[in-house]
C-alpha cells in the first residue's frame, strides 16, 4: 500500500511537469525527497492507529465484583401483624338491676372459679325467701300428714292433691327467689386475675354494663388474619417468630391452629400461636409475626434477585466469572424472600457470581476484579 501511494504521487508529478526542457536530474531529486517525506507520514499514521487500537482493547476490560456461591438452607416467611388474645378473658356484669352493696374484688388479685366478686342489694329477695321457707315447713308437714292418711285410705284424694300442690308451688317460688339471689352476685366463671374493677359501692348497675374483668394470663395466644392467598401455605405446627414492638421483645412459637374457613367479608382466615407464661404479655398487644411457610430440605443456592436478567426470549440468566472472561448461565428459580431467590438449576456451589458490574457486560467479555 505504501509503494502504491508513492508511485501514484510520482506519476502525478511527472504528468504535471509536461515535456519541457527542465533538468530531469533535479526533478528526480525533488521526487525522491517527497517520497521520503510521505514514507515518514505513513509510518506516523500507522503508529497512531496502533495506539488507538490498543486503547480500544483496554477499554473493553470490564471491572466487576464477584461472590463465590455457597449453598445454605433457605427459608421463606409470611409477614403479618397480629394481636395478643386470651382464651379466658371475660368482662362480668350484674345479671339483674340493682345497687352495688359489696365489692370483694381488687385489681391484680388472683381469684378462683365460683368466687363472689361483688353483690347488689338483695334484701327484699332474702326477706321473701325467708318468709317462704317458714311457710314451706308448715306446708310440708301438712302434706306429709295428708299423704299418710291417703295411704291409709283416710280422707279424699282431692285433699291429698291439694296438699301436694301447695308444697310444690312453694318449692318453685323458693327456687325462683334463690335464683334471683344468685343473680344479685357477680361471680368469677374462671380462675384468673382481676384486670379491672369499673364499679363502686352505692352505684346503680344494669345488666350488660361492664363491671369487672377477669383474665387468665396463663393461657395467652397471638392471633392474626391472613389473606386467603396463603391458605395453602400455612398449616399447624409451622414455625413462628413473634416480635413485640412496644416492649422490643420477641419469642418463638408454632402455629397452633389455622382456620379452614375464609371470611366472606374480609377474604381472610385466622391463625393462632400459643404464648408461654414466662413473660408478661398483655391482651390486645400488637405483634409482628413471621410465619415460616417454606424451608429447603437440604442446602441450596440462592442469589440476589437484582442480578437476575431476562433475555428477549424470556429466559432468566446471570453472569459468572470464568477466569478473565464472563460466562452466561441460564437459570431456573424457585422460592424468593427478602431480595433473595432460590436457584434450582444453572449454578453450582463454588461458581464466582458476578454481583457488581453485571449490567455492562456480555458473554465472553474480558473482566478484571475489584480489589
Amino acid at each position: 500500500m505504501k509503494n502504491t501511494i508513492i508511485i501514484l504521487t510520482v506519476l502525478s508529478l511527472l504528468a504535471s511537469c509536461g515535456g519541457g526542457g527542465k533538468d530531469k536530474k533535479a526533478e528526480l531529486e525533488a521526487l525522491l525527497k517527497q517520497q521520503d517525506e510521505l514514507a515518514v507520514k505513513i509510518d506516523s499514521v500507522k503508529a497512531q492507529i496502533a495506539r488507538e487500537n490498543k486503547d480500544t482493547t483496554a477499554k473493553k476490560i470490564n471491572l466487576v465484583e464477584v461472590t463465590p456461591i455457597v449453598a445454605q438452607v433457605f427459608s421463606t416467611f409470611i409477614d403479618v401483624q397480629g394481636r395478643v388474645d386470651a382464651d379466658e378473658n371475660v368482662s362480668l356484669s350484674s345479671e339483674m338491676p340493682g345497687t352495688i352493696t359489696k365489692i370483694t374484688a381488687r385489681v391484680g388479685e388472683e381469684v378462683s372459679k365460683g368466687q363472689v366478686l361483688a353483690e347488689t342489694d338483695a334484701r327484699a329477695v332474702q326477706q321473701g325467701l325467708s318468709d317462704l321457707q317458714v311457710n314451706l315447713e308448715l306446708v310440708t308437714q301438712l302434706y306429709e300428714k295428708q299423704k299418710s292418711l291417703w295411704e291409709q285410705k283416710v280422707g279424699t284424694e282431692v285433699q291429698y292433691l291439694a296438699a301436694k300442690n301447695n308444697k310444690e308451688s312453694l318449692e318453685k317460688k323458693i327456687g325462683s327467689l334463690q335464683e334471683q339471689l344468685r343473680m344479685s352476685k357477680i361471680v368469677s366463671p374462671i380462675d384468673g386475675t382481676i384486670d379491672a374493677v369499673d364499679i363502686k359501692v352505692g352505684q346503680a348497675i344494669m345488666p350488660g354494663v361492664p363491671a369487672i374483668r377477669v383474665i387468665n394470663f396463663s393461657n395467652l395466644k397471638v392471633k392474626a388474619d391472613l389473606a386467603e392467598a396463603y391458605a395453602g401455605r400455612v398449616k399447624k405446627d409451622d414455625y413462628v417468630k413473634i416480635y413485640f414492638p412496644d416492649t422490643n421483645d420477641s419469642t418463638e412459637s408454632k402455629v397452633n391452629y389455622a382456620a379452614r374457613s375464609i371470611s366472606n367479608f374480609t377474604r381472610t382466615f385466622t391463625i393462632e400461636a400459643l404464648l408461654d407464661n414466662k413473660r408478661e404479655y398483655h391482651p390486645n398487644m400488637v405483634t409482628k409475626m413471621k410465619i415460616n411457610d417454606y424451608k429447603s430440605a437440604t442446602p441450596v443456592i440462592t442469589v440476589p434477585i437484582r442480578i437476575i436478567q431476562t433475555s428477549t426470549n424470556g429466559e432468566k440468566f446471570v453472569y459468572v466469572a470464568n477466569g478473565s472472561k464472563t460466562e452466561k448461565r441460564i437459570i431456573k428459580s424457585g422460592h424468593e424472600y427478602e431480595g433473595k431467590i432460590e436457584i434450582i438449576q444453572g449454578l453450582k456451589e463454588g461458581d464466582n457470581l458476578i454481583t457488581a458490574g453485571y449490567d455492562n457486560i456480555n458473554e465472553g467479555d474480558a473482566i478484571s476484579y475489584k480489589k
